[in-house]
Protein backbone atom coordinates (compact mmCIF):
# COMPACT_ATOMS: atom_id res chain seq x y z
CA UNK A 1 0.00 0.00 0.00
CA UNK A 2 1.28 3.43 -0.91
CA UNK A 3 1.39 6.11 1.72
CA UNK A 4 -0.54 8.30 -0.72
CA UNK A 5 -3.53 5.97 -0.27
CA UNK A 6 -3.97 6.56 3.44
CA UNK A 7 -7.55 7.77 3.40
CA UNK A 8 -10.01 7.89 6.26
CA UNK A 9 -11.85 4.57 6.85
CA UNK A 10 -15.61 4.11 7.09
CA UNK A 11 -15.47 4.66 10.85
CA UNK A 12 -14.77 8.36 10.21
CA UNK A 13 -17.94 8.58 8.10
CA UNK A 14 -19.88 7.06 10.98
CA UNK A 15 -18.29 9.54 13.38
CA UNK A 16 -19.31 12.41 11.11
CA UNK A 17 -22.91 11.25 10.81
CA UNK A 18 -23.17 10.49 14.53
CA UNK A 19 -21.62 13.81 15.50
CA UNK A 20 -23.95 15.82 13.30
CA UNK A 21 -26.99 13.84 14.44
CA UNK A 22 -26.36 14.21 18.17
CA UNK A 23 -25.10 17.74 17.67
CA UNK A 24 -28.17 18.75 15.69
CA UNK A 25 -30.57 17.16 18.15
CA UNK A 26 -28.72 18.70 21.09
CA UNK A 27 -28.77 22.16 19.54
CA UNK A 28 -32.48 21.95 18.73
CA UNK A 29 -33.33 20.93 22.30
CA UNK A 30 -31.01 23.65 23.63
CA UNK A 31 -32.87 26.22 21.53
CA UNK A 32 -36.04 25.28 23.40
CA UNK A 33 -34.18 26.01 26.64
CA UNK A 34 -32.97 29.31 25.19
CA UNK A 35 -36.55 30.38 24.44
CA UNK A 36 -37.83 29.30 27.87
CA UNK A 37 -34.92 30.54 30.00
CA UNK A 38 -32.21 32.48 28.14
CA UNK A 39 -30.19 33.15 31.30
CA UNK A 40 -29.87 29.43 32.14
CA UNK A 41 -29.05 28.66 28.51
CA UNK A 42 -26.15 31.12 28.38
CA UNK A 43 -24.87 29.94 31.76
CA UNK A 44 -24.65 26.43 30.31
CA UNK A 45 -23.34 27.67 26.98
CA UNK A 46 -20.23 29.42 28.28
CA UNK A 47 -18.56 26.36 29.80
CA UNK A 48 -19.66 24.21 26.85
CA UNK A 49 -18.14 26.72 24.46
CA UNK A 50 -14.89 26.80 26.40
CA UNK A 51 -14.75 23.01 26.03
CA UNK A 52 -14.93 22.98 22.21
CA UNK A 53 -12.61 25.99 22.12
CA UNK A 54 -10.13 23.96 24.16
CA UNK A 55 -10.37 20.92 21.88
CA UNK A 56 -9.59 23.16 18.91
CA UNK A 57 -6.86 25.38 20.32
CA UNK A 58 -5.30 22.54 22.32
CA UNK A 59 -4.90 20.66 19.04
CA UNK A 60 -3.31 23.70 17.43
CA UNK A 61 -0.89 24.01 20.36
CA UNK A 62 0.05 20.31 20.20
CA UNK A 63 0.50 20.59 16.43
CA UNK A 64 3.00 23.41 16.86
CA UNK A 65 4.68 21.50 19.69
CA UNK A 66 5.20 18.57 17.36
CA UNK A 67 6.76 20.80 14.71
CA UNK A 68 9.14 22.28 17.30
CA UNK A 69 10.21 18.96 18.85
CA UNK A 70 10.08 16.83 15.71
CA UNK A 71 8.88 13.93 17.84
CA UNK A 72 7.73 10.76 16.12
CA UNK A 73 4.80 10.72 18.54
CA UNK A 74 3.30 13.59 16.57
CA UNK A 75 3.45 12.06 13.11
CA UNK A 76 0.64 9.57 13.75
CA UNK A 77 -1.63 12.33 15.10
CA UNK A 78 -0.51 15.22 12.92
CA UNK A 79 -3.37 14.95 10.43
CA UNK A 80 -6.00 14.60 13.21
CA UNK A 81 -4.44 17.63 14.94
CA UNK A 82 -4.62 19.62 11.72
CA UNK A 83 -8.23 18.55 11.18
CA UNK A 84 -9.12 19.59 14.74
CA UNK A 85 -7.36 22.94 14.36
CA UNK A 86 -9.45 23.71 11.26
CA UNK A 87 -12.53 23.58 13.48
CA UNK A 88 -11.56 27.14 14.46
CA UNK A 89 -14.07 28.27 11.82
CA UNK A 90 -16.83 26.42 13.69
CA UNK A 91 -15.61 27.88 17.00
CA UNK A 92 -15.71 31.35 15.47
CA UNK A 93 -19.37 30.88 14.49
CA UNK A 94 -20.19 29.44 17.92
CA UNK A 95 -18.79 32.57 19.55
CA UNK A 96 -21.84 34.51 18.33
CA UNK A 97 -24.08 33.29 21.21
CA UNK A 98 -21.44 34.44 23.70
CA UNK A 99 -21.72 37.94 22.26
CA UNK A 100 -25.52 37.73 22.18
CA UNK A 101 -25.63 36.61 25.81
CA UNK A 102 -23.17 39.08 27.29
CA UNK A 103 -25.81 40.71 29.49
CA UNK A 104 -26.61 37.31 31.02
CA UNK A 105 -22.96 36.37 31.52
CA UNK A 106 -21.21 39.55 32.60
CA UNK A 107 -23.85 41.38 34.63
CA UNK A 108 -23.03 39.63 37.88
CA UNK A 109 -25.40 37.76 40.18
CA UNK A 110 -27.71 38.44 43.11
CA UNK A 111 -24.87 39.42 45.44
CA UNK A 112 -22.34 41.07 43.12
CA UNK A 113 -22.53 43.22 40.02
CA UNK A 114 -20.61 42.29 36.90
CA UNK A 115 -18.43 44.50 34.75
CA UNK A 116 -21.29 45.32 32.39
CA UNK A 117 -23.32 47.01 35.12
CA UNK A 118 -20.73 47.88 37.78
CA UNK A 119 -21.11 51.35 39.30
CA UNK A 120 -18.57 53.96 38.28
CA UNK A 121 -17.96 55.02 41.87
CA UNK A 122 -18.49 53.66 45.33
CA UNK A 123 -17.70 50.48 47.23
CA UNK A 124 -18.53 48.09 44.39
CA UNK A 125 -16.88 50.10 41.62
CA UNK A 126 -14.13 48.53 39.55
CA UNK A 127 -10.64 50.00 39.41
CA UNK A 128 -9.86 52.68 36.85
CA UNK A 129 -7.91 50.19 34.75
CA UNK A 130 -10.76 47.67 34.82
CA UNK A 131 -13.28 50.31 33.84
CA UNK A 132 -11.15 51.15 30.82
CA UNK A 133 -10.37 47.55 29.91
CA UNK A 134 -13.66 45.75 30.56
CA UNK A 135 -15.91 47.47 28.07
CA UNK A 136 -18.19 46.04 25.41
CA UNK A 137 -16.16 47.56 22.57
CA UNK A 138 -12.91 46.35 24.12
CA UNK A 139 -14.34 42.86 24.64
CA UNK A 140 -15.41 42.58 20.99
CA UNK A 141 -12.27 44.18 19.57
CA UNK A 142 -9.98 41.87 21.49
CA UNK A 143 -12.06 38.86 20.43
CA UNK A 144 -11.46 39.81 16.80
CA UNK A 145 -7.71 40.00 17.48
CA UNK A 146 -7.73 36.60 19.20
CA UNK A 147 -9.45 34.87 16.31
CA UNK A 148 -7.25 36.57 13.72
CA UNK A 149 -4.14 35.24 15.50
CA UNK A 150 -5.54 31.71 15.91
CA UNK A 151 -6.83 31.53 12.34
CA UNK A 152 -3.50 32.79 10.97
CA UNK A 153 -1.52 30.18 12.93
CA UNK A 154 -3.95 27.45 11.89
CA UNK A 155 -3.90 28.47 8.23
CA UNK A 156 -0.11 28.61 8.00
CA UNK A 157 0.38 25.25 9.75
CA UNK A 158 -2.18 23.58 7.49
CA UNK A 159 -1.16 25.21 4.22
CA UNK A 160 2.55 24.61 4.67
CA UNK A 161 1.86 20.99 5.57
CA UNK A 162 -0.05 20.52 2.30
CA UNK A 163 2.74 22.21 0.35
CA UNK A 164 5.23 19.85 1.99
CA UNK A 165 3.19 16.95 0.58
CA UNK A 166 2.74 18.41 -2.88
CA UNK A 167 5.87 20.42 -3.68
CA UNK A 168 8.69 18.34 -2.27
CA UNK A 169 11.58 20.06 -0.44
CA UNK A 170 10.42 18.25 2.69
CA UNK A 171 13.28 19.44 4.88
CA UNK A 172 12.76 23.05 3.84
CA UNK A 173 9.08 23.02 4.73
CA UNK A 174 9.83 21.17 7.95
CA UNK A 175 12.26 23.92 8.98
CA UNK A 176 9.78 26.62 8.02
CA UNK A 177 7.02 25.06 10.14
CA UNK A 178 9.43 24.72 13.04
CA UNK A 179 10.42 28.38 12.77
CA UNK A 180 6.76 29.35 12.76
CA UNK A 181 5.74 27.08 15.63
CA UNK A 182 8.37 28.19 18.15
CA UNK A 183 7.05 31.76 18.46
CA UNK A 184 3.57 30.47 17.57
CA UNK A 185 3.34 28.49 20.80
CA UNK A 186 4.26 31.58 22.81
CA UNK A 187 1.75 33.66 20.88
CA UNK A 188 -0.96 31.04 21.42
CA UNK A 189 -0.35 30.98 25.19
CA UNK A 190 -0.32 34.79 25.48
CA UNK A 191 -3.47 35.24 23.40
CA UNK A 192 -5.28 32.39 25.19
CA UNK A 193 -4.38 34.00 28.52
CA UNK A 194 -6.10 37.23 27.52
CA UNK A 195 -9.06 35.31 26.09
CA UNK A 196 -9.43 33.37 29.36
CA UNK A 197 -9.39 36.66 31.27
CA UNK A 198 -12.04 38.20 28.99
CA UNK A 199 -14.39 35.24 28.64
CA UNK A 200 -14.03 33.38 31.96
CA UNK A 201 -12.18 35.34 34.65
CA UNK A 202 -14.26 38.47 34.01
CA UNK A 203 -17.35 36.54 35.09
CA UNK A 204 -16.05 37.65 38.51
CA UNK A 205 -14.26 40.90 37.65
CA UNK A 206 -13.11 41.71 41.18
CA UNK A 207 -11.00 38.56 41.36
CA UNK A 208 -7.77 37.97 39.44
CA UNK A 209 -4.99 35.43 39.07
CA UNK A 210 -1.76 35.67 37.11
CA UNK A 211 -1.66 31.92 36.40
CA UNK A 212 -5.29 31.62 35.29
CA UNK A 213 -4.46 31.55 31.58
CA UNK A 214 -1.88 28.79 32.05
CA UNK A 215 -4.51 26.65 33.76
CA UNK A 216 -6.70 27.01 30.68
CA UNK A 217 -3.82 26.20 28.33
CA UNK A 218 -2.95 23.09 30.36
CA UNK A 219 -6.56 21.95 30.36
CA UNK A 220 -6.85 22.49 26.62
CA UNK A 221 -3.74 20.39 26.02
CA UNK A 222 -5.19 17.56 28.13
CA UNK A 223 -8.51 17.63 26.27
CA UNK A 224 -6.84 17.70 22.85
CA UNK A 225 -4.32 14.95 23.62
CA UNK A 226 -7.03 12.75 25.12
CA UNK A 227 -9.15 13.29 22.01
CA UNK A 228 -6.22 12.36 19.77
CA UNK A 229 -5.68 9.11 21.68
CA UNK A 230 -9.34 8.20 21.23
CA UNK A 231 -9.14 9.02 17.50
CA UNK A 232 -5.96 6.99 17.00
CA UNK A 233 -7.48 3.97 18.74
CA UNK A 234 -10.60 4.34 16.57
CA UNK A 235 -8.53 4.53 13.39
CA UNK A 236 -6.34 1.59 14.42
CA UNK A 237 -9.32 -0.77 14.19
CA UNK A 238 -9.35 -0.68 10.39
CA UNK A 239 -7.07 -0.20 7.41
CA UNK A 240 -4.88 1.64 6.74
CA UNK A 241 -4.01 2.46 10.36
CA UNK A 242 -4.39 -1.06 11.71
CA UNK A 243 -0.90 -2.06 10.59
CA UNK A 244 0.77 1.16 11.74
CA UNK A 245 -0.33 1.93 15.30
CA UNK A 246 1.83 -0.04 17.68
CA UNK A 247 2.08 -0.23 21.45
CA UNK A 248 5.04 2.14 21.21
CA UNK A 249 2.88 4.86 19.66
CA UNK A 250 0.19 4.45 22.31
CA UNK A 251 2.84 4.45 25.02
CA UNK A 252 4.33 7.72 23.76
CA UNK A 253 0.92 9.41 23.56
CA UNK A 254 -0.06 8.08 26.97
CA UNK A 255 3.15 9.41 28.52
CA UNK A 256 2.53 12.85 27.06
CA UNK A 257 -1.04 12.81 28.40
CA UNK A 258 0.37 11.84 31.80
CA UNK A 259 2.83 14.75 31.68
CA UNK A 260 0.17 17.24 30.62
CA UNK A 261 -2.08 16.11 33.46
CA UNK A 262 0.69 16.77 35.97
CA UNK A 263 1.43 20.17 34.38
CA UNK A 264 -2.21 21.22 34.66
CA UNK A 265 -2.33 20.04 38.29
CA UNK A 266 0.83 22.01 39.04
CA UNK A 267 -0.69 25.21 37.66
CA UNK A 268 -3.99 24.68 39.49
CA UNK A 269 -2.31 23.82 42.81
CA UNK A 270 0.10 26.76 42.51
CA UNK A 271 -2.81 29.15 42.13
CA UNK A 272 -4.59 27.62 45.15
CA UNK A 273 -1.43 27.62 47.28
CA UNK A 274 -0.55 31.25 46.56
CA UNK A 275 -4.07 32.53 47.22
CA UNK A 276 -4.48 30.33 50.30
CA UNK A 277 -1.18 31.58 51.74
CA UNK A 278 -1.96 35.23 51.05
CA UNK A 279 -5.51 34.96 52.41
CA UNK A 280 -6.42 38.41 51.11
CA UNK A 281 -10.11 39.32 50.88
CA UNK A 282 -9.87 40.40 47.24
CA UNK A 283 -8.18 37.12 46.24
CA UNK A 284 -10.08 34.42 48.12
CA UNK A 285 -13.54 35.05 46.62
CA UNK A 286 -12.96 32.52 43.82
CA UNK A 287 -12.23 29.63 46.19
CA UNK A 288 -14.62 30.76 48.91
CA UNK A 289 -17.46 30.18 46.48
CA UNK A 290 -16.11 26.96 45.01
CA UNK A 291 -14.83 25.11 48.06
CA UNK A 292 -17.89 25.23 50.28
CA UNK A 293 -21.35 23.72 50.11
CA UNK A 294 -22.29 21.74 47.02
CA UNK A 295 -19.47 23.26 45.01
CA UNK A 296 -16.98 21.89 47.52
CA UNK A 297 -18.05 18.38 46.49
CA UNK A 298 -17.43 19.27 42.85
CA UNK A 299 -14.02 20.68 43.77
CA UNK A 300 -13.16 17.38 45.43
CA UNK A 301 -14.28 15.54 42.30
CA UNK A 302 -12.03 17.72 40.13
CA UNK A 303 -9.02 17.06 42.38
CA UNK A 304 -9.52 13.33 42.90
CA UNK A 305 -11.10 12.28 39.62
CA UNK A 306 -9.66 14.97 37.36
CA UNK A 307 -6.09 14.48 38.52
CA UNK A 308 -5.68 11.69 41.08
CA UNK A 309 -7.37 8.80 39.25
CA UNK A 310 -5.79 9.48 35.81
CA UNK A 311 -2.41 10.00 37.51
CA UNK A 312 -2.57 6.58 39.17
CA UNK A 313 -3.91 4.81 36.08
CA UNK A 314 -1.36 6.32 33.71
CA UNK A 315 1.48 5.30 35.99
CA UNK A 316 0.95 1.81 34.61
CA UNK A 317 3.05 1.00 31.57
CA UNK A 318 0.58 -1.66 30.47
CA UNK A 319 -2.35 0.76 30.67
CA UNK A 320 -0.60 3.23 28.37
CA UNK A 321 0.28 0.47 25.86
CA UNK A 322 -3.18 -1.13 25.76
CA UNK A 323 -5.57 0.49 23.28
CA UNK A 324 -8.78 -0.26 25.16
CA UNK A 325 -7.38 0.89 28.50
CA UNK A 326 -5.70 4.12 27.39
CA UNK A 327 -8.69 5.15 25.26
CA UNK A 328 -11.09 4.68 28.18
CA UNK A 329 -8.79 6.74 30.42
CA UNK A 330 -8.69 9.43 27.71
CA UNK A 331 -12.49 9.55 27.43
CA UNK A 332 -12.75 9.81 31.22
CA UNK A 333 -10.30 12.72 31.23
CA UNK A 334 -12.33 14.57 28.59
CA UNK A 335 -15.44 14.15 30.75
CA UNK A 336 -13.52 15.54 33.71
CA UNK A 337 -12.53 18.54 31.62
CA UNK A 338 -16.26 19.24 31.29
CA UNK A 339 -16.65 19.01 35.07
CA UNK A 340 -13.66 21.30 35.63
CA UNK A 341 -14.95 23.99 33.26
CA UNK A 342 -18.39 23.66 34.86
CA UNK A 343 -16.78 24.21 38.27
CA UNK A 344 -14.77 27.19 37.05
CA UNK A 345 -17.72 29.08 35.55
CA UNK A 346 -21.13 27.99 36.91
CA UNK A 347 -20.62 29.06 40.58
CA UNK A 348 -20.72 32.67 39.38
CA UNK A 349 -24.41 32.20 38.58
CA UNK A 350 -25.78 29.82 41.19
CA UNK A 351 -24.97 28.17 44.52
CA UNK A 352 -26.61 24.96 43.28
CA UNK A 353 -24.02 22.54 41.90
CA UNK A 354 -26.45 19.90 40.61
CA UNK A 355 -26.47 20.23 36.78
CA UNK A 356 -29.64 21.32 35.01
CA UNK A 357 -30.84 19.59 31.86
CA UNK A 358 -29.30 22.39 29.82
CA UNK A 359 -25.93 21.68 31.44
CA UNK A 360 -26.14 18.24 29.80
CA UNK A 361 -27.81 19.05 26.50
CA UNK A 362 -25.73 22.09 25.50
CA UNK A 363 -22.29 20.40 25.78
CA UNK A 364 -23.62 17.33 23.96
CA UNK A 365 -24.86 19.57 21.16
CA UNK A 366 -21.63 21.54 20.79
CA UNK A 367 -19.34 18.52 21.09
CA UNK A 368 -21.49 16.64 18.58
CA UNK A 369 -21.16 19.46 16.06
CA UNK A 370 -17.44 19.65 16.77
CA UNK A 371 -16.97 15.93 16.13
CA UNK A 372 -19.00 16.10 12.94
CA UNK A 373 -16.91 18.90 11.46
CA UNK A 374 -13.71 17.28 12.74
CA UNK A 375 -14.54 14.05 10.91
CA UNK A 376 -15.36 16.01 7.76
CA UNK A 377 -11.99 17.76 7.96
CA UNK A 378 -10.19 14.48 8.61
CA UNK A 379 -11.53 12.97 5.37
CA UNK A 380 -10.14 15.78 3.23
CA UNK A 381 -6.49 14.69 3.43
CA UNK A 382 -4.40 11.52 3.78
CA UNK A 383 -4.28 10.27 7.37
CA UNK A 384 -0.50 10.61 7.39
CA UNK A 385 1.71 13.56 6.35
CA UNK A 386 3.08 11.86 3.25
CA UNK A 387 5.67 14.59 2.65
CA UNK A 388 7.24 14.46 6.11
CA UNK A 389 10.88 13.34 5.88
CA UNK A 390 10.48 11.28 9.07
CA UNK A 391 7.46 9.35 7.85
CA UNK A 392 9.63 6.28 7.24
CA UNK A 393 9.90 5.85 11.00
CA UNK A 394 6.15 5.21 11.11
CA UNK A 395 5.42 3.58 7.76
CA UNK A 396 7.50 0.53 6.70
CA UNK A 397 9.83 1.43 3.84
CA UNK A 398 8.16 -0.96 1.44
CA UNK A 399 4.97 1.13 1.77
CA UNK A 400 6.51 4.58 1.43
Amino acid sequence: MSAQEYKAPASVDRLQRGGWFFGGVGVLIALVGWMKSPAEFYHSYIFSYLLVLGLTLGSLGLLMLQHVTGGIWGIVIRRPLEAASRNIWLVLVLFAPVVMGMKYLYSGNETETGWLNAPKQGEHALSAFQQGYLTTNGFLTRAVVYFVVWILLMWLCNQWSIRQDQQGNAEGWKLRMKQLSAPGIILYIVVMTFAAIDWAMSLSPRWSSTIYGFIFVGGQAIAAMAMMIVVVVLLSRSEPYSGLITKRHLHDLGKLLFALNMLWAYFAFSQLLIIWSGNLPEEISFYRTRMSGQWGVVALMVALLGFGVPFLLLLSRDAKRTASAVSKIAIFMILMRVVDLYWMTKPEFTSRAVPSWLDVVVPIGLVGLWLGFFAMNLKQRPLLPVGDPNLWEVVPQNEH
